[in-house]
């Protein structure tokens, strides 16, 4: 009994001991891990594994943010980023988000400091005891904020440590700096949601194309859900997984009551609907307006300095870019564009179903494969020349644009060259002609397939008959009367290499015009010798005053529109008839601002108080341009399009059809088009199709017929211009009994002689009449006895 009671005893001693042990043991060691965490946390603090912001960094914070480009009507056109970004406030974020963010990320948020220690604890004690990995990270909203507003760096194996550390650490500062209000609206501005989309404003218009403001619960908790990996829960490539993670949302909103039971039930039963909106810079409206925008504002920012020096960065500042745009205008614009150029390609492929542009000019081909991107990259590598052909032969993958959508073909380089060759461009811009505000610019038909720009000042092509309105105005400016009849015979200049303009038709080399006549019916010979009569140096000062930039060449061609001009300078330069002489500097931009809405810059409108021409000019000319539409080249407005508002304009067609315009205007509005293939050679063969009447004009009809079923617009487009003032009507109403006296002293006081054409030298007095057939002559003189008689 003794000895086990002594045993017994024994044993009582050695657990007191080991006990004594462990805990003595055991407390050195926490004291230990504590000093050591301690230490290392300290560590951290101070800057050893890099320096944590301060208090003046954090309240200064500002994040990247998408600079947004907007409409003269308020409409959002587009935004230039690197990160898709749009910040917002509080009271612009629906409460269904924020409720739901709290219930799934952080319950306590309005209890802790920005550390929860209570849920760190938690997390601490399951993951590394229990090796529950559902116990979820520990860290509040105020700590995923610093995590976003400061991403994580690389320290070896201390990583996590290191960057849990200066995230608590940072959430501490930011709480002290910020309320909670302010701390929510900072994490859903900053963090990021899939698709390269930043922020729950961005966010919800992507994805249901809505204000954060409009969010509905179970649309909140789609986007909440999203947060704990938004390319697993992205409801457009995941739906299933992302109506799961949503239900998963409100459970969470339930347990914390934010709704009720019922109410989670109800929800959970509704399907998944999305409205996904993407703007990017390829898709919606106003595509080559807004690269044009960009372009410009790169520059701007480079020049233009924030108040601590910098410079603006066009895709982090946020800047806010308001321009002239009437958006409705705009799609207006557009969809002629899409309307007609559909129905056009349609008939350009089918008039030549039986051959190709190149087939008579082999170079054609050639220069656009030499031109091409793979051509030059293969030629960049060392290939030689065949070897780079067999390659451009082979069949490979690619998107090819059709009015149909987007095809995915397997194709050689070369035949999509081909198929690209065939492809109609148009270009169209509307300006007011009032100030010069440009309100609607079309620069293609498809930007994400063709980028080149047929609008810009340096997109060049010959204008044709569109530049004629110049010669004339510049003729009356001279004091040339209007009224002078003018014969459509054919010339041949001797001093200019025998050159003989000509006419679309034949009838026309028979008949003389007034200046309404052949304006109205675009005559080539006449414009030539009104040229004369107005000066070449006076026309071309007239054109260049108006608002044309670009070389003119001083040559009687000029008359026929051989210079190469931009789409821009055209509707510039037509300003100054529908304004009253005057010129206008062309405006996109009416004022930058920060993101705060400081104004930064004001554009105003540059009216130059200087006139073109008189006013007497530009309404004498208004009222010959309304003829070209009434009775003209253009009266396909009127018998196709069925449009009865006053309009004045001028179609243009050069050379081969390779070019067709038209420019319309009334008072309020200037819109010009230009249809065509990129390259030159490739063309209608016939003028019927390939005039300005038939390419480009019905573009303008079409807009205009919209903008006048608009209420907001249809006062611009039923404009109409101030009746002439009646000295000037008098000028204009050319008596037709001038015309026969004209006649009959030509035929009885000239010398007559038998030559097809009359031959001169450009700029002096023609040396003979040319001759007309008999039967011509004796029937006109017919006429006029029978007209007297009847009198």
């Amino acid at each position: 009994m003794a000895k086990a009671k002594r045993r017994t005893q024994k044993k009582k001693k050695q657990s007191k001991f080991n006990l004594r042990y462990f805990l003595k043991w055991g407390l050195i060691a926490v004291l230990a891990v504590g000093l050591f965490l301690l230490a290392f946390f300290y560590s951290v603090k101070l800057g050893l594994f890099g320096q944590i912001p301060e208090k003046e960094t954090l309240a200064k914070i500002e994040n990247n943010v998408a600079t947004e480009i907007y409409s003269a009507d308020s409409v959002l056109l587009g935004r230039f980023y690197l990160q898709e970004r749009t910040a917002t406030d509080f009271d612009n974020i629906s409460k269904n988000a924020i409720d739901a963010l709290i219930a799934t990320e952080d319950a306590r948020f309005y209890e802790h400091d920005g550390v929860d220690y209570r849920s760190l604890l938690r997390v601490l004690f399951k993951t590394l005891l229990l090796f529950d990995r559902s116990s979820g990270g520990g860290s509040t909203i105020t700590q995923q904020l610093a995590k976003n507003l400061f991403p994580r760096k690389d320290h070896g194996f201390l990583s996590i440590p290191v960057s849990k550390a200066k995230e608590a650490i940072i959430a501490q500062r930011l709480e002290e700096i910020y309320n909670k209000k302010q701390i929510l609206t900072l994490y859903l501005n900053t963090v990021p949601f899939g698709d390269n989309v930043f922020g729950i404003e961005m966010a919800s218009k992507r994805f249901f194309n809505k204000k954060s403001k409009y969010l509905k619960i179970e649309e909140a908790a789609v986007l909440i859900g999203m947060l704990k990996a938004n390319y697993t829960y992205n409801p457009r490539l995941y739906p299933e997984n992302a109506l799961r993670r949503r239900n998963t949302v409100l459970s969470q909103m339930n347990k914390y009551d934010y709704i009720s039971a019922e109410d989670l039930e109800n929800y959970k039963k509704r399907p998944l609907k999305l409205d996904y909106r993407k703007i990017t810079h390829n898709t919606g409206i106003a595509t080559y307006f807004r690269e044009h925008v960009r372009l410009e504002m790169e520059e701007w920012c480079e020049n233009n300095t924030k108040p601590d020096g910098t410079s603006y960065n066009l895709y982090t500042d946020g800047l806010k870019i308001y321009t002239t745009i009437n958006a409705s205008m705009q799609k207006y614009a557009e969809a002629a564009t899409t309307s007609h150029m559909k129905e056009l390609q349609k008939t350009f492929t089918n008039h030549w179903n039986t051959g190709n542009p190149w087939n008579k000019h082999k170079d054609l081909l050639q220069t656009a494969i030499k031109s091409s991107s793979r051509y030059k990259q293969l030629s960049s590598k060392g290939l030689k020349e065949k070897q780079i052909m067999d390659s451009l032969s082979l069949p490979v993958p690619m998107k090819l644009f059709s009015w149909e959508g987007e095809k995915e073909v397997k194709m050689s380089p070369i035949d999509s060259i081909k198929y690209n060759l065939t492809v109609l461009q148009s270009g169209t811009l509307a300006m007011n002609p009032k100030n010069g505000d440009i309100q609607a610019w079309v620069g293609g038909i498809n930007y994400e397939f063709y980028q080149y720009d047929h609008v810009k000042i340096d997109t060049k092509r010959q204008v044709g008959s569109t530049f004629k309105p110049f010669v004339y105005a510049a003729a009356l400016e001279s004091g040339t009367d209007p009224c002078e009849y003018i014969s459509g015979e054919r010339t041949t200049y001797t001093n200019l290499s025998d050159w003989s303009p000509g006419n679309a038709s034949a009838d026309e080399y028979d008949k003389k015009y007034t200046f309404k006549g052949a304006l109205a019916h675009s005559v080539n010979t006449v414009s030539v010798k009104v040229l004369e009569q107005a000066g070449i140096e006076n026309t071309i000062d007239l054109a260049h005053h108006a608002g044309i930039s670009s070389e003119l060449p001083e040559v009687p061609s000029i008359a026929l529109g051989t210079a190469d001009v931009s789409l821009l300078e055209m509707v510039t330069a037509y300003c100054t008839f529908a304004n009253g002489g005057y010129a206008v500097k062309p405006r996109f931009i009416t004022k930058i601002t920060d993101r705060k809405g400081k104004v930064l810059q004001e554009v105003k409108n540059e009216r130059n108080p200087r006139r073109v021409m008189t006013k007497e000019t530009s309404m004498m000319m208004n009222s010959l341009l309304q003829a070209v539409v009434n009775e003209g080249t253009a009266g396909r407005y009127r018998w196709k399009y069925k449009m009865t508002n006053e309009l004045a304009g001028k179609t243009g067609t050069t050379q081969s059809n390779a070019d067709g315009w038209f420019i319309g205007y009334n008072p309020e509005i200037v819109i010009g088009t230009w249809v065509g293939a990129d390259n030159p050679g490739v063309h209608f063969n016939s003028t019927a199709l390939g005039s300005g009447a038939s390419m480009a004009l019905p573009i303008v009809a079409k807009t205009l017929d919209k903008i006048q079923d608009d209420k907001a617009l249809r006062s611009i487009g039923y404009a109409k211009f101030a009746p002439l003032p009646g000295r000037l009507e008098r000028y204009l109403q050319c008596d037709p009994e001038k015309e026969d006296k004209q006649f009959m002293e030509w035929l009885f006081g000239k010398k007559k002689e038998d030559e097809e054409e009359k031959k001169t030298t450009f700029g002096e007095e023609p040396a003979v009449e040319q001759k007309e057939e008999k039967k011509n002559i004796f029937d006109k003189i017919g006429n006029i006895f029978k007209k007297k008689k009847k009198n």
